[in-house]
């Protein structure tokens, strides 16, 4: 067979695992992302994932990782939503859920489907069979420039990954094999003088096109923050409690976009605009429960809610109040400041500065007390 055919081949094949688009790139092709991406570290953007930082090595080049590698199979999947996902942004006592999180975690749905491909990419080399590896978002493989220089797509300005024929939702993995193939053109970037994207951040994240700042990014506040999220934040936040779309949802090639087919990818009615007070009741093993499955399990109870009590906090929903004092009383800090931060907001001044007189000299966690201290500094009834 010859490389074109096989190439056809392992198309045909990739697509019929499931993968939309399949292309490939050498592993040498993103030369400048070792010093964009020590920039960018240099920097401080990444925040607390410190991961990042430890693994910039490996991450800045394909050959770091795996120096055998001689071809890189970059594989996507359209995970397109069948509406709109900032209509639930004006729904205030339900939480906004990231699309990407709305269904089985994509990781082992693409990686199962990667080492089907990656088996049959072996099994069609009879003499010298290559070696391969699978990879999807957990390795330091820096997949959106790789994609980039595959074709797939571009980094719009937003530095997420835009495609002329998915819009802004498509999954990425890769297939690191020993085996010569020849490779794809690039894409080039087509967001020309828009800027929709930068313009709709909620918390200005994006402080060039091109640049995102994580720290100021909400789905990193609501997934990779392990702390209290910065007051600054919490009112930006909405009912945004796991990710945030929005840079994605409004750019203007989701006209090309199509909701996915894959019943695997499609949401969860009970992951589309869930109740907060559902959420909000959620013990440790109701989360896991609820969330079996979910890319949303892996952040943990705790901060799952200290997100859900910011949400409940943006609500104007009074209704909320007899749940937030139970929260008060939470094990976690996590979650009683946040609590009492939504007290704060729903509770009239008189009623919220009773509140906290009945509940001094219990609080003995810093970080809680401090909330307790700020917020009735700012809520103390006048005479």
């Amino acid at each position: 067979m010859t490389p074109d055919g096989f190439v056809a081949a392992l198309r045909a094949r990739a697509a019929a695992l499931g993968f939309e688009t399949c292309r490939i790139v050498r592993p040498d092709a993103i030369p400048e992302a070792p010093q964009r991406l020590a920039e960018w570290l240099a920097s401080g953007a990444h925040g607390d994932m410190g991961w990042m930082a430890e693994t910039a090595d490996r991450r800045a080049s394909p050959r770091m990782l795996w120096p055998r590698v001689a071809s890189i199979i970059m594989l996507g999947t359209n995970y397109g939503p069948d509406a709109d996902p900032l209509s639930g942004l004006a729904q205030h006592s339900n939480g906004s859920i990231s699309v990407y999180a709305r269904h089985r975690d994509y990781h082992e749905v693409m990686k199962g489907r990667l080492k089907q491909l990656a088996s049959w990419l072996v099994s069609q080399q009879h003499a010298d069979a290559p070696e391969v590896k699978v990879f999807v978002d957990t390795a330091p493989v820096m997949e959106k420039p790789l994609a980039q220089a595959a074709g797939l797509g571009w980094q719009g300005k937003h530095t997420n990954l835009v495609s002329r024929e998915f819009g802004s939702w498509l999954f990425l993995g890769s297939i690191f094999t020993t085996l010569e193939l020849p490779p794809d053109a690039p894409e080039t970037d087509h967001c020309g003088s828009c800027h929709a994207c930068l313009d709709i951040c909620p918390t200005d994240a994006f402080p060039a096109p091109y640049k995102l700042d994580a720290r100021r990014c909400i789905s990193y506040l609501t997934i990779e923050y392990k702390g209290h999220i910065p007051s600054e934040f919490r009112k930006a936040m909405g009912n945004r409690i796991y990710g945030c779309d929005d840079c994605l949802a409004v750019c203007p090639w989701n006209k090309y976009a199509s909701a996915t087919a894959d019943i695997k990818l499609q949401a969860r009615a009970d992951l589309t605009s869930p109740s907060l007070q559902m959420l909000a009741a959620l013990d440790d093993a109701g989360f896991r429960t609820l969330f079996s499955g979910s890319p949303v399990k892996r952040i943990g109870h705790d901060r799952f809610l200290r997100n859900v009590m910011i949400a409940i906090g943006n609500s104007g929903d009074v209704a909320f109040v007899p749940m937030l004092r139970e929260r008060l009383m939470d094990t976690s800090p996590l979650i009683r400041a946040m609590a009492v931060w939504a007290c704060s907001r729903l509770m009239s001044r008189a009623d919220f500065y009773a509140l906290a007189t009945s509940f001094e000299g219990s609080e003995t966690d810093a970080d809680v007390l401090g909330e307790w201290r700020r917020a009735t500094q700012a809520q103390e009834p006048t005479s």
